[in-house]
């Protein structure tokens, strides 16, 4: 690390040596134009004005010639070239920026002081501090740790390495003392009661070597090692998403012979942890999730000098691995990801024997993460036209295990060189045995039924794959390899004990999205195959079943809303990934266009026109209070008579001010509510939130166990009771499109199912409880670069649908969610948040989701005038409360009828979910 640190700053010093030339050439320059005519003078600085452009078009055309490392570097050097030669205007701006700060100071007083009732968090009424708290507190500890002794996945164990036999090891490296519980941002939570993993190996029952963990302790990287802590609160959060995480090793220099000797002398056994850390607001590079030459020269003299040596992988997102192959002595890899406060005692346990690992991947490992195709168009692309940022999701329906199944099928050896681990790969300690009892194919519903049977030594849990391969054609709909279609995990099965699992699946569900010629789901005629996996490679058992006819499916199962394409501006003059063509159709951003098309530039234009409407009515005195609408339909005619008799400027105000609560509007019977993050646990953004912590949403999916989901979020939503919470700013569902997403620790998986189900099983669990659940971030929120500047997402309607929502319709159809909130990015041209395609077409009309949408944190491109028309409810606000409350009031001048309807329907939805939360739950 300290040997990177170096390297920068020599970087910097001659970057800055050539910003002080380049302005001294400029300084030069201006003093010879004084001495010219007017219009040399100006000829001048056309002459330059022409150069620059050009010189900026041959920069481009240059970097497009270099490979992927190259141009990184490039990116790297160009990015800190200037903000260098732009510190002046910085300090001015930022000087402009203190005095913009002192004018709102002074002349909008009251909203300052609004803005800070938000950010110090006292209009956060709660209380976790009663009996009744505690005790939903300790049961959500408890159901913790269940998940992250079911999320630990068994990558590797050669020879039965694992449980260790004399239950004593070695820990080498320093990232074993900054063990990585959860991740950062609005997905940390409270960690302040974390086991470290020296305390989680000794009560299990395994001595580690207290001269080696001695010698650690003496290190000055060791001694600032911080132990868990409390995410939550402003402070803590800003420093978890700004503060940049050392995750390598040192340089081996420090790891002298003498102490490596007098620890063999002690154990056979080593243990090295490897660490990476993911936080929202920036996203992974390559290099990040590569094994650092520290790192490498660690594991290389523990294997020089231990026969047993086992990795742990403490990361949120997809390392590379595959150094690990070269050296035999690495006889067991485990998978824990960032499993929370208690993942070190699972950790110790399964090392110890005393559990038996049952966790299964969420992703696909590779030797290579460049090697997706997604890879190639995530990251920082900006217009030319346009101050925004952009990203051309090409790869199609290609991501994670459909691209890899897909592309190396009938290739058994090239698939070896590429993957390390299959998606949905873990071992056991015992072995089972599958009996196929029953398989039902039919035109509504898929069924095998399993018969587990433990037949090993040890008791154990195992988990049943079901997956299908779809009849493809060359030229026809694009279709994955294999697709995973249900699963199933069993109860702890003593040795000779069995359970059978009912695996089932619509069969309309093998159905791909027609988006050219039938704007439908389309049903192929043909041969389909379902296959009983241990993981998506791993098939044990095949079944055939044959449709005889092509079936359009128009209309949506649940709703019967006509299904038609919603997003074909999203499509954009793109040319999409495609299997019967691989090599002349595979991404790169190369050939990327860099110009804003037309309509999006008029997109942002546009102005708020009169829709002249009937206007509804305002003031009304219907003497109905919120209380007397319990129990009723969200259509029923009494919501209008109940809405009559806001005002507008009641319904503007509820509106716009929707950040972590909801205004209360006492005359009406509408009382206020506390809205909290996070996926984890609950946290707050401003004020630290005593309350239990959950391994991240990746060690949750790796349970592959919705029942021990749905007890999580039964966990949360009865803390959230005990507390005074009443909406629940989670389960984030969006897919690891790359494994460089910062977030991915938040997020699931990278397959829509799996997402969907664990995200429903979440949200059923918590509402239960009597609390709005919001799932997020709908939709395509897949990287951070970028993402809160307005990041325009362009893809093809099939992806979209099959992959990208895929799992927010599993959310809204199974798990019933009252809530969602929408995302910061711009889909089909327009954000999240003002796209009525996305949010009233496809969420509510398709769906049938009746409940309350917000917005994400609001940023300058998120406006409040596009939302109250589109279908977004409440605006996530802190800093531009009184803007957004300037827009809505604009755009009822402007179109009075239409905003009018947009804040009743607004305030209809809100009130709609607040009505099934235990506010209103008979005392």
């Amino acid at each position: 690390m300290r040997n990177w640190w170096r390297k920068r700053r020599a970087r910097k010093a001659l970057i800055s040596q050539q910003v002080k030339k380049d302005k001294e050439a400029t300084k030069a320059k201006k003093i010879i134009w004084q001495t010219l005519p007017d219009d040399e003078k100006r000829a001048a600085k056309e002459s330059i004005k022409q150069l620059k452009k050009s010189e900026k078009q041959t920069y481009k055309v240059e970097l497009k010639k270099l490979d992927k490392k190259e141009r990184r570097e490039h990116k790297k050097e160009h990015k800190i070239y200037r903000k260098i030669k732009n510190r002046p205007r910085r300090l001015i701006g930022w000087s402009l920026v203190g005095l913009f700060i002192l004018f709102i100071g002074v002349k909008f007083g009251p909203t300052v002081t609004s803005m800070y009732a938000v950010m110090s968090g006292s209009k956060l009424h709660i209380n976790t501090e009663t009996s009744a708290g505690e005790r939903a507190r300790n049961h959500g500890n408890k159901i913790s740790e269940e998940v992250a002794n079911e999320g630990i996945v068994l990558l590797k164990n050669e020879d039965k390495s694992l449980p260790l036999e004399d239950k004593k090891i070695n820990v080498f490296g320093v990232s074993a003392f900054n063990f990585r519980y959860g991740g950062g941002g609005s997905g940390g939570s409270d960690t302040s009661n974390a086991v470290n993993l020296f305390d989680g190996l000794k009560n299990a029952g395994i001595e580690y070597n207290s001269k080696l963990y001695d010698f650690y302790q003496e290190l000055p990287e060791v001694a600032k090692a911080e132990a868990g802590k409390n995410e939550s609160g402003l402070l803590q959060v800003a420093k978890s998403m700004l503060a940049p995480s050392d995750d390598d090793e040192l340089a081996i220099s420090y790891l002298k012979d003498k102490v490596v000797k007098e620890s063999k002398d002690f154990s056979e056994n080593a243990l090295i942890v490897l660490t990476s850390s993911g936080v929202e607001s920036s996203d992974m590079s390559k290099e990040e999730l590569e094994l650092t030459a520290n790192k490498k020269a660690l594991i290389k003299k523990i294997c020089e000098n231990f026969e047993n040596v086992t990795i742990v992988v403490n990361a949120g997102n997809a390392l590379e691995l595959g150094y690990l192959e070269e050296f035999p002595q690495i006889k067991s890899v485990l998978w824990v990801g960032t499993p929370g406060p208690f993942g070190t005692k699972s950790l110790g346990n399964v090392l110890a024997g005393n559990l038996n690992p049952s966790g299964r991947l969420t992703d696909t490992y590779v030797y290579d993460n460049d090697s997706a195709p997604a890879t190639e168009n995530f990251g920082n692309y900006q217009y030319d036209n346009l101050d925004q940022a952009f990203v051309n999701y090409q790869e199609n329906i290609y991501i994670g295990y459909r691209f890899y199944e897909t592309y190396y099928e009938g290739n058994e050896a090239g698939y070896k060189k590429a993957v390390l681990y299959p998606y949905g790969h873990g071992l056991s300690y015992s072995t089972f045995d599958w009996k196929v009892t029953k398989k039902d194919f039919s035109k509504d519903k898929m069924t095998v039924s399993v018969e587990v049977t433990n037949v090993g030594d040890v008791a154990g849990k195992d988990v049943v794959q079901l997956y299908y391969s779809a009849p493809y054609s060359k030229g026809g709909l694009e279709k994955s390899a294999i697709v995973l279609g249900a699963y199933g995990k069993t109860k702890l099965l003593k040795p000779g004990e069995k359970e059978t699992l009912e695996l089932s699946y619509a069969t309309n569900d093998m159905a791909s999205y027609d988006q050219i010629k039938e704007e439908a789901y389309v049903l192929d005629a043909g041969n389909y195959q379902i296959k009983l996996a241990r993981n998506v490679h791993d098939i044990a058992e095949v079944f055939d079943y044959e449709i005889a006819e092509q079936k359009i499916i128009k209309e949506d199962a649940v709703t019967g809303t006509v299904i038609e394409n919603k997003f074909e501006k999203s499509l954009g003059d793109l040319d999409y990934l495609s299997r019967s063509d691989w090599e002349g159709t595979y991404p790169s951003d190369k050939k990327m266009n860099h110009k804003a098309p037309q309509f999006v530039l008029d997109e942002v234009a546009k102005k708020t026109t009169d829709s002249k409407l009937t206007m509804p009515i305002f003031g009304a005195d219907n003497g109905i209070q919120l209380a007397d609408l319990k129990g009723l339909e969200h259509d029923d005619p009494k919501w209008e008579k109940f809405l009559d008799q806001f005002t507008a400027e009641e319904l503007i105000d509820y509106m716009a001010n929707g950040a972590y609560q909801t205004n209360e509007i006492k005359r009406l019977g509408v009382p206020s509510s506390v809205l909290l993050d996070g996926p984890a646990g609950i946290n707050s953004f401003f004020k630290p939130v005593k309350a239990a912590a959950f391994p991240t949403e990746i060690v949750l999916a790796a349970t592959w166990n919705n029942e021990l989901a749905y007890e999580m979020g039964e966990a949360v939503g009865k803390e959230a009771k005990a507390y005074g919470v009443h909406g629940w700013y989670a389960p984030a569902v969006n897919l690891h499109r790359t494994s460089m997403g910062g977030r991915n620790f938040e997020y699931f998986s990278e397959d829509p199912l799996l997402s969907g189900k664990m995200g429903a099983s979440v949200i059923s669990g918590a509402q239960n409880q009597g609390i709005i659940v919001f799932m997020k971030h709908f939709a395509m929120n897949d990287q951070e670069t970028n993402a809160r500047s307005g990041l325009y997402v362009w893809g093809n309607e099939q992806s979209i649908r099959e992959l990208h929502l895929r799992p927010f319709e599993i959310a809204v159809k199974e798990g019933k969610t009252l809530g969602t909130m929408s995302s910061f990015s711009l889909i089909n041209g327009k954000w999240a948040g003002g796209n009525s395609e996305l949010l009233n077409d496809i969420l509510r009309d398709e769906w049938g989701f009746e409940g309350v949408v917000s917005s994400d944190a609001v940023f300058g491109f998120m406006h409040a005038d596009k939302a109250v028309v589109a279908g977004n409810d409440l605006m996530l606000d802190i800093m531009s409360i009184p803007t957004n409350t300037k827009r809505l009031e604009k755009a009822y001048k402007a179109d009075p009828s239409g905003t009018a309807i947009g804040l009743r329907t607004s305030a209809h939805n809100t009130m709609y979910a607040l009505l099934q939360t235990y506010l209103f739950d008979e005392k």
